[in-house]
């Protein structure tokens, strides 16, 4: 794809927020290096003396404070101190003025404020300061401000063009910051009790040329180090190219820095978070996969603005695709429309055909979730739910979940947001579209043998990691040709799935039998039962196509998935949206099934992932509507199942 600059985008970023023997089990560490699985080269990882002491901890990697120029201007004040204290547990006020707390702590968090301009809007802000003296600040603060609505929007803007504002862009002001952000980490670091990482968010954009709305396409990514960071960091306003960030994260490592960049948000990126093509239009080879795979080894697969696994347009065959959709642009409201490079599924799959077809896989990633918070604490429960910005989580009304103007019901003429064509909206309307739009998610979640930085970020690398759409429910897999009928009643499962096969984002290569997949899911105490776990399919044909399938491979209440719709049959769960009061009917606490794939073609690439649902429970809007004794609103799901994906595992066939 080819930048093509900014002209058309003057209302946009208010919201921006091994080779084996024939069936033999291949590790990820010791697959030989082909030109498919050189996609996957990375530093060397710490090497865990024990696997199956590896435990599930839970973070967040994708939070912003008020160092981050579109939180600033949304009134948010907080600090990284803040957004580390409320992830350790502590209750903490927001700039809406209302308290938040977590039920518990989180095992790790990165603060990740937008690079571009960090820390530039606070120092505008404060009197004295050198920036507070320019021109543009005038026009943003104090009592002569003439249109700071104007100048945030021409701040955003040139996040999509790459050209700084001189006047504003001050190195040192920026660098302070992001010492500042390193020193935050460090301050708050309590190796096997609570890590951070140093990180910030590289917040690319491109124009949607084909909208008539100004909108554009999403490529953020968030930069993560594994120990020291450097004194500079590297955004937008050096390179607008994801590439040229890849090429300075190698730079990084060469002097002795590890780091990893995590897309998010490919629901919102016109086709471009996965294209067929690089950034500016050029043939994929096997370079571009090896150093895409080195430098981004998963993705957010669910943040606050939506889920990007799948969408019923592409996957009309999966009933639960329709998934806490965000069907706009970030900080637009042109709707998008979904394509193959938007979503996590359509994109293994285009992988997989490039496997096929060029010899290597640019799109072999594995999955977390993230939150996406801008007030430095991420809305992870439905019931307590507080959006993205200090306004969503003052009222109700302000996310759109109980009728305006105190109405007891939704009228359509009243309530409704509609879009006009020409995509001028009355005030405030924007800000009611995105927040109707948010999702409580979402959260990262690893299989580290400790938690240390060095422990998380290699489960990372290795990609034996899980997302959750907010709750911290635990899902694993392992996949291999050779587990043994008795496997899910061995008291040393998880040592004998280590030594038999491989876990969530390992591969497996044979030319025989069928893959065995073992998926185990556990329920969080602080949330719903779990109601089947399921084992998702991709694959291509000899000619290219994609083909996906979803398997129920254990149901609730011990009972057998259909054997012709593989499907679970109802467990009698229900929800009374009146009071959000749940019947749990048969769902389960823990689940596990030894699974094997029935239409397997020994032939053919695929991937497996597994993803687990629990029971059905109202949406955060529901909350809202029950609370406020009128109906939930129409415009939005009233119920929602709560997730978890595990990274995929890939079966490549012998020869």
């Amino acid at each position: 794809m080819k930048y093509l600059g900014q002209a058309s985008l003057a209302v946009l970023l208010l919201a921006a927020g091994c080779t084996a023997q024939p069936d033999m089990v291949t590790p990820p560490e010791t697959t030989a290096a082909t030109p498919e699985t050189l996609a996957e080269a990375a530093p060397e990882a710490t090497m865990a003396p024990a696997p199956a002491d590896r435990v599930a901890l839970f973070g967040d990697l994708h939070v912003h404070t008020g160092q981050s120029f579109d939180a600033f201007i949304s009134s948010v004040r907080a600090t990284p101190d803040d957004a580390y204290r409320f992830a350790k547990g502590e209750k903490i006020t927001t700039d809406g003025g209302y308290d938040v707390q977590l039920n518990g702590p989180l095992d790790f968090l990165a603060v990740t404020d937008h690079g571009e301009y960090m820390g530039i809007m606070p120092a505008m802000a404060t009197p004295g300061t050198a920036l507070s003296q320019t021109n543009f600040a005038k026009t943003v603060f104090g009592p002569d401000a003439e249109n700071p609505a104007q100048s945030f929007q021409n701040v955003g803007l040139t996040i999509v063009s790459g050209d700084e504002i001189e006047e504003i862009y001050d190195r040192d002001v920026i660098d302070s910051a992001w010492q500042r952000a390193i020193d935050a980490a460090e301050r708050h670091y309590e190796p096997g009790k609570f890590t951070t990482f140093a990180g910030y968010e590289f917040t690319a954009m491109t124009p949607v040329l084909e909208s008539k709305i100004p909108a554009a396409a999403n490529l953020h990514r968030n930069v993560i180090f594994r120990g020291e960071a450097p004194a500079r960091l590297f955004s937008t306003l050096d390179s607008p190219n994801p590439e040229d960030l890849w090429d300075w994260m190698d730079a990084q490592r060469a002097d002795g820095r590890d780091v990893m960049s995590i897309p998010h948000n490919s629901n919102a990126s016109n086709g471009e978070m996965f294209a067929s093509e690089t950034y500016e239009g050029g043939e994929l080879t096997a370079d571009y996969a090896v150093t895409r795979m080195r430098n981004e080894p998963v993705i957010e697969i669910t943040q606050i603005k939506g889920t990007s696994e799948a969408h019923p347009a592409l996957s009309p065959n999966d009933e639960w695709a329709n998934f806490e959709l965000y069907e706009t642009f970030i900080g637009s409201a042109a709707k998008s429309s979904p394509h193959i490079g938007d979503y996590a599924r359509t994109a293994l799959a285009r992988g997989l055909g490039l496997a096929d077809t060029k010899g290597f896989n640019p799109f072999k990633f594995g999955f977390i979730g993230s939150s996406d918070t801008h007030i430095g604490a991420g809305p992870f429960i439905e019931e307590t739910f507080w959006g993205k910005f200090p306004v969503d989580g003052g009222d109700p009304a302000n996310r759109h979940s109980i009728p305006p103007n105190g109405e007891k019901t939704w009228d359509a003429d009243k309530a409704r947001i509609t879009i006009p064509a020409d995509g001028v909206m009355v005030p405030n309307m924007r800000r009611l579209l995105a927040a109707s739009q948010y999702s409580a998610s979402g959260l990262a979640g690893v299989w580290a043998d400790e938690n240390t930085r060095e422990a998380i970020f290699d489960a990372i690398r290795r990609k034996e990691t899980f997302g959750t759409s907010g709750p911290r429910l635990k899902a694993r897999m392992f996949a291999s040709f050779d587990f043994e009928d008795g496997i899910l009643s061995d008291p040393d499962l998880v040592a004998s799935a280590y030594e038999t096969g491989v876990p969530q984002g390992g591969n497996l290569t044979g030319s025989g039998a069928a893959p065995q997949i073992l998926a185990w899911a556990m329920r969080d105490p602080d949330s719903y039962p779990l109601q089947r776990v399921q084992v998702v399919k991709v694959w291509t044909d000899a000619d290219g196509t994609a083909h996906e399938a979803v398997y129920d491979a254990a149901c609730s209440g011990g009972a057998l998935p259909d054997p012709q719709t593989h499907r679970c049959p109802d467990n009698g769960a229900s929800v009374d949206l009146t009071d959000c009061s749940t019947n749990d009917g048969t769902g389960a606490g823990e689940m596990k099934a030894l699974w094997t794939d029935p239409d397997f073609d020994p032939a053919r690439r695929s991937a497996y992932y597994v993803r687990v649902l629990e029971n059905p429970s109202c949406r955060w809007s529901s909350w809202d509507a029950a609370r406020n004794s009128t109906p939930p609103n129409p415009d939005m799901p009233s119920t929602i199942q709560e997730r978890a994906w595990t990274s995929p595992v890939w079966y490549n066939p012998q020869g």
